[in-house]
């Protein structure tokens, strides 16, 4: 079994359903090998690190992952239940060659994925993806599927988890926290990798907030609950009577918002006020900002009356990135709440650092959501494919 092209990496990993081809037991150890073999070529002594979220599939998928990782010579860390950024951040910042995760983001329970980061922190490019596809195939091939067998689970080492949490937290200053502690909120973890999470970074930020599905079971994420229903934390903010609300997906890489009317606030709102933020600072770099092609044209007339230029990539945060390190840009958005900022020192979407920065600065302003995006009109939108010969 040959691959010319990529077959099993999509835009955002390999996905499919838990216990199917290729996320049965003995490919997804073949994949482990595959991606050991791959790194131990270019780091000697490759370790790497592995975050997993909620669902029932996701631990005796790292086990196996990891067991084909060791059988390839490359040491492994766990740190447990993880967002997807969560792992990107440990990857760039710790002695780590490659982050492994193991998520389906905002999929149903059933199906999970196995998504890589290169020791930058950034997903790893299609050449490298195609190199380990063939190894993978090679491997099935020469020697067939191997036997399944037992494979204890991986503990997750200590400290990483509080790592990224305390990274998290710096993004808050002593005034900042004394501001945020008005600040009331609710948070809705999609019973995903946020509830490991959230409020112990809401709370070192000094921000109350009341989680709601944080309490996962191995089949209840995204079930009706966070970023793919956001009218559910609307009319929790709403009923509670609190400033705001956020929802995360189910790896946390996104996360969209609610005022305090209970009206649900998209991505598009966040590029708006972050992008205006950055700007009165003086942060953003050429006055840009890169978007997508179904950002919606009232976010563009907006901008530009700001003296903003807003870029347009094709659907997917990977393409976002593509055109920030194409264009210099310093913040990237969709309207699905995928929120890339390189101010810092982020490489990927974080639902967490988007949510911090927007509290951060609703809590600096003493407004309320709703007011600061007050003057954006969405336009009617039809997005519509268009089948051309080339």
């Amino acid at each position: 079994m040959k691959a010319g092209k990529r077959t099993l990496f999509g835009t955002d990993g390999i996905r499919g359903m838990a216990g199917s081809f290729p996320l049965d037991e003995a490919t997804t150890r073949i994949i482990g090998r595959a991606l050991g073999h791959y790194l131990a070529r270019s780091h000697a002594g490759a370790r790497v690190v592995m975050g997993e979220d909620t669902r029932e599939s996701s631990r005796w998928i790292t086990a196996t992952v990891a067991a084909g990782l060791k059988e390839a010579g490359v040491a492994v860390e766990s740190a447990g239940v993880l967002t997807t950024p969560g792992v990107a951040y440990l990857a760039r910042m710790g002695e780590f060659a490659a982050g492994v995760v193991i998520s389906a983001s905002h999929n149903p329970w059933t199906d999970n994925g196995i998504k890589v980061f290169g020791h930058d922190g950034y997903k790893l490019a299609d050449a490298a993806e195609l190199e380990i596809e063939h190894e993978i195939f090679e491997l099935i091939e020469k020697n067939g599927a191997p036997q399944t067998a037992s494979v204890p689970s991986l503990p997750a080492t200590s400290g990483l988890h509080q790592a990224y949490v305390e990274w998290l937290a710096k993004h808050w200053n002593g005034a900042e926290k004394r501001k945020s502690s008005a600040l009331k909120v609710v948070a809705d973890c999609a019973n995903g990798a946020a509830s490991a999470l959230a409020g112990e970074v809401f709370a070192a930020c000094g921000i109350e907030a009341q989680l709601i599905h944080h309490e996962p079971d191995g089949k209840n994420i995204n079930e009706n609950c966070g970023a793919l229903h956001p009218e559910v934390v609307a009319q929790e903010v709403k009923r509670r009577g609190v400033a705001l609300g956020v929802t995360f997906d189910g790896d946390a890489d996104r996360c969209l918002f609610a005022d305090s009317r209970g009206r649900v606030v998209n991505g598009d709102g966040v590029t708006l006020l972050v992008a205006r933020q950055m700007k009165a600072r003086n942060r953003l770099a050429g006055d840009v900002v890169v978007g997508t092609t179904m950002s919606n044209m009232g976010l563009e007339a907006v901008l530009r009356r700001e003296g903003i230029r807003l870029l347009r990539a094709p659907v997917g945060d990977k393409y976002v990135l593509e055109e920030m390190q194409k264009s210099g840009a310093v913040l990237g958005g969709e309207q699905s709440g995928h929120i890339i900022f390189r101010d810092g020192d982020a490489t990927t979407g974080d639902g967490l650092l988007t949510a911090l920065r927007v509290l951060q600065i609703v809590a600096a302003s003493g407004k309320r959501l709703e007011d600061l995006i007050g003057d954006l009109v969405v336009f009617p939108q039809v997005i519509k494919n268009v089948r051309v010969r080339e």
